[in-house]
């Protein structure tokens, strides 16, 4: 599962659970409809207040297993203090040239957790610069062809920071929260002893679901999940904005 893979879609996520809970149900659809896809969390979330480095892995697993992910992996970078340095950008440029997406998924662009702004701005840094032929990296002690993918998309996280687009997924609803759930230790049990946080109340999934339907309207539709892109979305004609 940790073997990196040519993908159509690459999601990104600061933290275990962070696609599952921003972009699980977008990238159940795109699973769904054939295209392949993998996930990097860049930490393990050991900062967490909740579940220790080895639940998370495991739940991580089986969350991956619900998606039918080709690949996760996880790069281990330190939990509230990873930097925006030349090896971690470097770092993901090497995954995207490994991997080739044509789409990212990255955290939102700006949140209330720090590590998912400053996540989502080394992973749109990274991409540009995989793009630049006189930036070598090697792997197996061969060049990597420069690659750029065609976009990025921010999905949206605690903050509504507002979408500029938003992705039905009321097919993919319930096992966007089969997948989220797999996640049990930072979430809602009667039985847990753990402390409480903002996300392991049982009102949070309600927050959920309305976040969801809120998106949804948008659209018409029953369930959806919010994006924003630096890189204006360019179409042929205005039909297949709303086809």
């Amino acid at each position: 599962m940790n073997q990196l893979k040519k993908v159509d879609i690459l999601a990104f996520g600061a933290h275990p659970d962070d696609v599952e809970l921003g972009a699980g149900g977008t990238l159940l659809k795109h699973i769904q409809l054939g295209y392949t896809a993998g996930i990097v969390d860049l930490t393990q979330g050991e900062l967490g207040s909740r579940g220790s480095i080895e639940t998370r892995k495991q739940e991580a697993t089986q969350s991956a297993a619900i998606f039918g992910l080709s690949f996760r992996t996880n790069l281990k970078w330190q939990d509230g203090f990873f930097a925006e340095d030349d090896s971690n950008l470097l770092e993901i440029a090497k995954i995207i040239r490994q991997t080739r997406p044509s789409w990212i998924m990255a955290n939102a662009i700006s949140d209330r957790h720090p590590d998912h702004g400053r996540g989502a701005r080394i992973v749109e840094r990274a991409a540009f610069l995989s793009g630049l032929t006189k930036i070598k990296i090697e792997e197996n002690g061969e060049d990597l062809p420069a690659y750029r993918p065609n976009n990025i998309y921010h999905y949206i996280q605690d903050r509504n920071i507002g979408p500029q687009f938003v992705v039905d997924i009321t097919n993919q609803w319930e096992l966007k929260m089969k997948a989220i759930a797999a996640f049990k230790s930072q979430f809602y049990s009667e039985d847990s002893t753990e402390p409480v946080t903002p996300i392991s109340t049982k009102e949070f999934w309600s927050f959920l679901e309305a976040r969801a339907r809120d998106f949804g309207r948008i659209g018409g539709f029953e369930f959806a999940e919010g994006f924003t892109t630096a890189t204006p979305l360019a179409i042929r004609n205005f039909h297949e904005l709303n086809p």
